[in-house]
Parts: structure tokens; C-alpha cells; sequence
């Protein structure tokens, strides 16, 4: 099988071709935002917001592609219609295509903006710090609902990791909803345990999880152990194997059988999660619905309306 692994996501973004790129029927494409091997992302606005066009916000994020190369965000597009419905994955609008002044035809992807960019810049910020453990906590409890979601319909993220968590405006928020987006990568898993879409194995090699680097298997339990790296990034500030070249992490999580350190300072209850999310053998790690009732992400909505399942969770540990 082809592997293909992103030891990091490029931080460069080149300056936008007006003669290449055009605009929509109803929105202006804006400034350019990012760039990677998929195409291109702008910032787009309605051509004109009073008209009150429902299909539309006011502000979304284009991502776009020649046509000719265009098949991933073709494939991200029918993975989002059918992961539609949860409020912590990134929402889309549609897609469209437009013909440049020079007559190419371009594929467009509407996406929801995320106005307070990435988790990958908000722990960038923390200057090596990390996250206060309550935000943690929170983002974290967002994150795993969209994985619990993600799973439910029977797909596989396959490239988790906070570059990949957009942080979007809410109004019922103090600040942001954290919500899982970038699914060119994803793999729908069926019964006969074979993968669609499944033409190689890629992701970021930081947060791969062991069976995938050895035995080539991307399942349900592989999203479980990039989850422990971001949140674990998120209370350190610091990247998993950070320092390390792409030869040396190879070697740690494949045969030299090591985990990701988890730092003493942390609360008992961050390290039991992390413990949860870092088992070597993906049949016993924790499910994104079993860690949902563990008491690092365990609020007190839940407390009120879940002591049943809170009671399961504690007599799975031999707690209760």
C-alpha cells in the first residue's frame, strides 16, 4: 500500500492569482488564507448580505482546486453531506464552479469561517504554556462529541490534530465552539471491515496512531490516539515528539513501543484520560462515547441527566 505521511502542515501561504481565481455567483472571493496540496482557501462574502439569501452566511471559507485536480475536496464534500447535523463539525453550504479570465474551470467548496482561526494558533499563543485545564476540558468535551458523531456514521477522520480544529464564533459562547473540519483524508469504514476511498495511507505522522504505522489499519481507534495528542499538546503548549525528525517518532511509536509523555504536573484526572487514549493495542483503548462520560470531560449538565452511565463508567475502572 502507498503510505504517505505529513510530518507537518506548511505554514506558507502564497499570494493570490485574481486572473486564476474568480468569484461566484453570489459571493466575492477575498484574501487567501492557506494553501495545501488540495487547493487553496479564501475568505469569500455575499455579494450582496441584505438579500437575506438563507442558503449563505454572510462570510464563509472557499476552498478551491482546478477542477482537473479536485477530486479530494469532491470527496470531502459527500463525507460533510453525510456528517451534517452536528454542531461541532464544520458546516457546508455547497459547491460551485467558476471559470477564470483564461477559461479554466475552478472547484469551489463553501465552508463555514471560522473567524478565531485554528487550535493549532490558539496553542501557539500560549507561548509553550499551554491551555488553562478547564478550557482544556471544554474544547476537549467539543471535540470527542464531533469524533462520537464522526464514528456513528461510520467514517474515520484520519488526520486529527489541531490545525485541523476550527474555532468558530458563537453567540451563545463567551468566545468559540471548537469544530472538527478537513475531511479529505477520511475513510468510511464498512461492514466487511474494508475502507472507501481507500487509495493510500496518509495523515500527519505526529499524531499517527501505532497499528497505523505498523499494520497499515486506520479504524475508529486511530482518531482516539490523535485526540490524546491534541489534548495533550493543549495542556503542554509543546507538540508530541517535539524536536524529533520524521525517522526518529517512526521508530518510537512503532518498535520501540513508546508513548507520548505525559507530564507529571497535569491533574489525575488528565492523565487518566491521556491513559485512555494512548493504549497500544486499539482494542482496548477507550471509545469516543466511553470517554464522553469520563470525569476529565464529565460536566455538571451530564452529572444531572447521566448518573446511570457515570456509575457504568466508574465500575468499567474498578472504581465503584
Amino acid at each position: 500500500m502507498k503510505r504517505k505521511f505529513h510530518f507537518e502542515q506548511s505554514n506558507g501561504v502564497e499570494e493570490a492569482d485574481s486572473d486564476l481565481y474568480n468569484h461566484g455567483v453570489e459571493w466575492h472571493r477575498g484574501s487567501l488564507i492557506g494553501k495545501g496540496g488540495y487547493g487553496s482557501v479564501y475568505i469569500a462574502e455575499l455579494k450582496n448580505p441584505n438579500s437575506r439569501n438563507e442558503a449563505f452566511p454572510e462570510l464563509m471559507t472557499i476552498k478551491s482546486a482546478k477542477v482537473s485536480a479536485s477530486s479530494s475536496l469532491k470527496k470531502e464534500k459527500r463525507v460533510l453531506d453525510d456528517l451534517r447535523g452536528c454542531p461541532y463539525i464544520i458546516d457546508c453550504y455547497g459547491e460551485e464552479t467558476t471559470t477564470t479570465k483564461k477559461g479554466k474551470m475552478i472547484y469551489n467548496l463553501l465552508l463555514e469561517y471560522a473567524s478565531e482561526g485554528t487550535l493549532d494558533s490558539l496553542i501557539k499563543q500560549s507561548g509553550g504554556c499551554g491551555l488553562h485545564e478547564s478550557d482544556v476540558r471544554r474544547y476537549t468535551r467539543c471535540i470527542l462529541k464531533g469524533i462520537d458523531y464522526i464514528h456513528s456514521r461510520g467514517y474515520v477522520h484520519c488526520d486529527l490534530n489541531p490545525a485541523n480544529v476550527l474555532l468558530v464564533s458563537d453567540e451563545n459562547w463567551e468566545t468559540f465552539v471548537p469544530k472538527i473540519g478537513d475531511f479529505g483524508l477520511a475513510k468510511r469504514l464498512v461492514k466487511s471491515k474494508q475502507m472507501e476511498f481507500y487509495s493510500s495511507l496518509e495523515g500527519t505522522l505526529r499524531y499517527m496512531a501505532p497499528e497505523t504505522i505498523i499494520d497499515e489499519i486506520q479504524e475508529y481507534p486511530c482518531d482516539i490516539w490523535a485526540l490524546g495528542c491534541i489534548v495533550l499538546e493543549m495542556l503542554t503548549g509543546k507538540k508530541v515528539w517535539i524536536g524529533m525528525e520524521i525517522d526518529e517518532i517512526f521508530a518510537k511509536i512503532s518498535y520501540l513501543y513508546q508513548f507520548p509523555n505525559i507530564p507529571p504536573q497535569i491533574s489525575e484526572e488528565a492523565k487518566d484520560f491521556l491513559k485512555g487514549c494512548f493504549v497500544r493495542n486499539p482494542m482496548l483503548r477507550f471509545s469516543a462515547g466511553l470517554l464522553l462520560i469520563h470525569p476529565f470531560v464529565y460536566d455538571d449538565e451530564i452529572r444531572e441527566n447521566s448518573d446511570e452511565e457515570r456509575v457504568k463508567f466508574l465500575l468499567i475502572l474498578g472504581k465503584c
